[in-house]
């Protein structure tokens, strides 16, 4: 996120179990999408703090798009950010962000922590696609996703991450991913990064790579025909999961490449949410 506005601290923006353990930011944003009953979808809830600034994009068909601007620095060490959406029955979602968002280090030494929950209903569609995650040298961020999905709900969720920026070494980053499907485990996956963690640069895990993704699709199509398994290449896979539910998974040398392997993989999956007419995933 930019660095742009004054920092400040608002002590009573976020309630969270993942608070920093040193004085720092405390910031949370909230998107509401509702059908609207004319085919369509509203916000009516679109509410950020601190470096939280959503704006509302151009609708494309029955769905709302919302960008997220990053209006100061952060998260720092020392930072606690929240952010929640829910999309109700029969609503669809197309999120995004303008930038990549940077975890550097703070004055205190502390952790920064970014918890994220997404709800989604019945009948509704939700395209989850920021711009990557980097992980600054020195920086320590603890990240938590959580998605609850109703049993006909469909998904796209990406997520990537970098380790360090050009020329730099990385920080620490620790990022869990979880989805639950009509209140039962579809997915959960947790991964460390950076100095402290034992192996996470071996061949076992990243081998070298500086670029780490995952790219999630959920359509209950899948229940009774699952997408193939298919390998991309040395360092990408597409795998069906116990659910109604695919995931590519890649490595890669920088986000560019790693991007480009995340569509490939998404390109062979038969999914029936409608691809953005704009531009497809790569938003």
């Amino acid at each position: 996120m930019g660095a742009r506005a004054a920092r400040r601290v608002d002590r009573g923006a976020v309630t969270t179990a993942l608070a920093p353990a040193g004085p720092g930011l405390l910031a949370s944003a909230r998107i509401v999408a509702a059908a609207d009953g004319r085919g369509g979808t509203a916000l009516p809830v679109l509410d950020g703090a601190g470096p939280f600034a959503l704006r509302r994009l151009r609708p494309v068909g029955r769905e709302a798009r919302v960008c997220l601007v990053g209006a100061m620095s952060a998260p720092l060490g020392g930072d606690a950010l929240a952010l929640s959406a829910e999309v109700g029955d029969g609503a669809a979602l197309h999120f995004r962000t303008t930038a990549a968002t940077i975890a550097l280090p703070g004055p205190t030494g502390a952790p920064a922590t970014y918890d994220v929950r997404i709800r989604v209903g019945d009948g509704a569609v939700l395209h989850w696609l920021p711009e990557p995650l980097i992980s600054a040298r020195g920086g320590e961020l603890r990240m938590t996703t959580t998605v609850e999905l109703a049993p006909t709900a469909r998904l796209v969720f990406r997520e990537e991450q970098i380790l360090g920026r050009a020329g730099e070494p990385p920080g620490r980053l620790t990022a869990r991913l979880t989805v639950r499907h009509g209140g039962r485990p579809l997915y959960d996956q947790e991964l460390s990064y950076g100095p402290g963690v034992p192996g996470w640069d071996g061949g076992a895990a990243l081998g070298g790579h500086r670029a780490a993704g995952q790219l999630l699709v959920v359509d209950p199509a899948f229940a009774a025909r699952p997408p193939a398994p298919r390998v991309l290449g040395p360092t990408a896979v597409v795998a069906p999961l116990a659910g109604p539910a695919a995931v590519v998974s890649a490595v890669a040398p920088d986000g560019l490449q790693l991007r480009t392997l995340l569509e490939n993989g998404l390109s062979g999956v038969d999914f029936g949410i409608q691809p953005d007419k704009d531009n497809p995933v790569q938003q």
